[in-house]
Parts: structure tokens; C-alpha cells; sequence
């Protein structure tokens, strides 16, 4: 039988080891590790002798003190140090949680993220805080938001359901992008009953015209399953691989497919998508044994 002096013993070894879990969680992890994950990988499709590495960085929730924009300078310093040779930022830029001390304004982020170079450029997609956060987007059921702006104002373009053919040592690849899949909250101030996604993946594939590799940008990876087999590697975010992970599961994953997208790389009937962990936080600080990343992935 357990004794009270003994009870008290492991009672306080309980509560040293949540409160030390807790300062893991909510302050170390999220705020001062930075993981390099990487993939090696040559997908059905994939033109013969075309080598590419691509660097990716996800949901970095531009706030503070949790991803200040000297922050995010920093990260975009070490994604310069991996030489990728594209760079592409898989949306979800603007914070997305109230339990911060200042909003960093979309002009400070966006020149944090202007240092990033690649010689095949830095190309975006927008995510659903992207549009969450902007009232006016909201209440325009559409065109853009400020995140557009500000990522255009410092040359960094954006694919709102548009592809582009780009060329490495001559062999060509197809770059799309889709817009957001959760874009517009339902709600009587805006008119909606539901929420509207603005992604078009048919009209974005339609313009596609040779038979040349395609890698796909998807904020959320929910689009995975109506994605052809004509696209060789989705890239994703916004599931923070679920932000608190234990054996390779979440507990919470924000997607109707619970884990089966939560992070990683997934392959389906032979098709492939990549789900960073990304970099920030939203809802709450905290992250458990899925820290923040950058996603280096090489090809061929």
C-alpha cells in the first residue's frame, strides 16, 4: 500500500513532469527547434534525368512572440543555406490564434520572405487564414487578399488555380497552384450558408499542355484523392501533422480524413503527395513531437 508520503512523491514527480511537458510544448519546440526533413524520390511520370530540389516552407502564422518577422528571416536564411533549386510557400501566412502579443503586419512578413532566393525562383500559394483574416476578401466572396498583395509587391507570385511550365538543364516541369480549398466562412454577414472553397483543379490541369512532369500546390491536402495521375508530387500543408503527435498519430488533424493526411509522405495508387508539418502555430502555441520544418525534397 502506497504510502501519503509516498503519494505526495509521485504527485510531485506528476506534476514536475506535465509542467516540464508543458514548457516543452509550449515554449521550447515551438519556438526554438528547427527540423530539416527530407525526401528522396522519383514518382511515376517523372521525366527521365531531371534532377530537382525543391525547398518548401508551410504555415508560418506570422505573429508574435511566436514567429516574429526576424523569425521568419532567419528560417528563410537556413532555407537559402539547402540550395534548392525552387522554393515554394504552401500558404497560411497570416496568424491564425488570438493568444499572441502583436499581429505582425502582412508588409513585414512579406519582406522577410522576399530574402528567400532559388534560381528557379519562389512561388506561393495562399492558405485558408490567408482568407479567414481578411474581412474584406470575406465580404467580396473572392478576387484576393491582402496576403496576394503583399507576396506580389515583393516579386513573389502566387497561383490562385494557375500552372506554369518551367525549364532545368532543358528538361521541362509544370508548376501549378491551387487557391484555397476552405477560402469563404459560412455566416449571415457574408451571405453564405457554408463554406466555399475557390480551388479549381480540373481548370488549373486543363492548362497543362505538354506531356512534361507536374507538381501540384495544394494548401490542404483533402484535394489529394481527386488529384489525376497525370500530376507526379502534391504539396501540402495546413495540417501542422496535426500539431501534437505521439507514434505517428494525432490526436486532432484539421482534415475529414483524420490521419490518413496528417503529415509525411503518402503514396496512393501509385500517386504521391508530401504533407509538411510546416512551421507555426494556430488555434494554440504548442507543438508535441512534431516540430517546426522545412521540407527539402529532391527528385529524379
Amino acid at each position: 500500500m502506497i504510502t501519503r508520503r509516498g503519494f505526495f512523491k509521485v504527485l510531485g514527480g506528476s506534476v514536475a513532469g506535465v509542467m516540464s511537458l508543458g514548457g516543452y510544448a509550449f515554449a521550447y519546440e515551438p519556438l526554438a527547434r528547427l527540423a530539416i526533413t527530407r525526401y528522396r524520390l522519383t514518382p511515376p511520370g517523372w521525366a527521365p534525368g531531371l534532377k530537382l530540389r525543391i525547398v518548401a516552407l508551410a504555415d508560418l502564422h506570422a505573429c508574435e512572440p511566436w514567429m516574429s518577422a526576424s523569425r521568419i528571416a532567419a528560417i528563410c536564411h537556413r532555407a537559402n543555406e539547402l540550395e534548392g533549386d525552387i522554393t515554394v510557400l504552401l500558404g497560411d501566412y497570416a496568424a491564425g490564434m488570438n493568444m499572441v502579443t502583436q499581429y505582425v503586419h502582412s508588409r513585414q512578413w512579406s519582406k522577410a520572405l522576399a530574402t528567400l532566393q532559388a534560381p528557379l525562383g519562389v512561388h506561393a500559394v495562399m492558405g485558408n487564414h490567408d482568407w479567414w483574416e481578411d474581412r474584406t476578401a470575406q465580404k467580396n466572396g473572392g478576387m484576393e487578399t491582402f496576403g496576394h498583395r503583399a507576396l506580389a509587391d515583393v516579386g513573389i507570385p502566387v497561383y490562385g488555380n494557375r500552372a506554369v511550365r518551367l525549364e532545368k538543364d532543358g528538361r521541362g516541369f509544370w508548376l501549378a497552384g491551387l487557391e484555397d480549398q476552405l477560402a469563404l466562412l459560412p455566416g449571415r454577414k457574408w451571405g453564405r450558408t457554408q463554406m466555399l472553397g475557390l480551388d479549381d483543379l480540373e481548370g488549373t490541369m486543363a492548362q497543362i499542355t505538354d506531356d512534361a512532369p507536374v507538381i501540384l500546390l495544394a494548401h490542404e491536402p483533402d484535394i489529394f484523392p481527386r488529384v489525376p495521375e497525370r500530376v507526379s508530387l502534391t504539396l501540402s500543408g495546413h495540417t501542422h501533422g496535426g500539431q501534437i503527435r505521439f507514434l505517428g498519430r494525432s490526436p486532432i488533424v484539421p482534415s475529414r480524413y483524420g490521419n490518413r493526411y496528417a503529415y509525411g509522405h503518402i503514396v496512393e495508387e501509385e500517386r504521391n503527395i508530401i504533407v509538411s508539418g510546416g512551421l507555426g502555430c494556430s488555434i494554440a502555441p504548442v507543438r508535441f513531437g512534431v516540430p517546426p520544418e522545412i521540407v527539402v525534397i529532391d527528385l529524379g
